[in-house]
């Protein structure tokens, strides 16, 4: 399980030295994750974001057999995770809240959700498309994504950190198994990790969305 440490509330960053008023209003963001300890960041909205960590270009198929690519995120916020058809254990936990969360964005467009295979060589596209009928999974809203098990691993750990341990990264050859659910805003930046198999985490996750889409 990856170690982290979360902050229980979120940092306020005030435009003028007085009260807040109606042409200074209160600016409330997310930290970035910029490195795989996932160390929050705090900028303002005076500071430079240009070296923040964003996500690495991918490709994968969804499982009606359509490319997905991470430009066509741009703009959107999105919830990754990761799993496998055939997990007996933990997956069938955070599938369950992904579909809570589904649940709770199912009429916003900009919110998109995102579940790779880290078993890719057994669920190909249509073995995921199976799955997705069998749990009312419907693509454009939320992805099941399989391709080259190099490709899949090498976007899971570089571009969303998934599956590190206070910045000691695995080997390529590790299987990737964790509960993390990850949290992208629509330039592509990480904006927060959450534990997949808790409830009360998927509720501030909900909230932390609702943040972003006010930023």
């Amino acid at each position: 399980m990856l170690i982290r440490f979360r902050f229980l509330g979120v940092i306020v960053f005030i435009a003028c030295a007085c009260q807040p008023t109606k042409e200074h209003p209160v600016t409330i963001k997310l930290p970035f994750y910029h490195t795989p300890d996932f160390t929050p960041h705090w900028v303002d909205s005076s500071g430079s974001i240009d070296t923040i960590h964003q996500l690495e270009k991918f490709v994968f198929k969804n499982q009606i057999n359509q490319w997905v690519d991470s430009d066509s995120l741009r703009g959107k916020i999105h919830v990754a995770n990761f799993f496998f058809t055939a997990c007996p254990s933990l997956c069938p936990r955070t599938m369950e809240n992904m579909k809570e969360l589904r649940r709770l964005f199912r009429d916003d467009k900009g919110v998109k959700l995102l579940s790779f295979s880290v078993l890719p060589e057994h669920d190909s596209v249509s073995v995921l498309r199976m799955y997705a009928q069998q749990h009312q999974i419907m693509a454009g809203k939320w992805e099941l994504l399989t391709g080259n098990r190099k490709d899949i691993y090498q976007t899971a750990r570089r571009s969303y950190f998934a599956d590190e341990n206070l910045g000691v990264r695995k080997g390529e050859n590790d299987f990737l198994h964790t509960e993390n659910f990850i949290l992208v805003d629509k330039n592509l930046r990480i904006r927060g990790i959450y534990n997949g198999t808790l409830p009360l985490e998927i509720k501030q996750l909900a909230e932390d969305i609702e943040m972003l889409k006010r930023e």
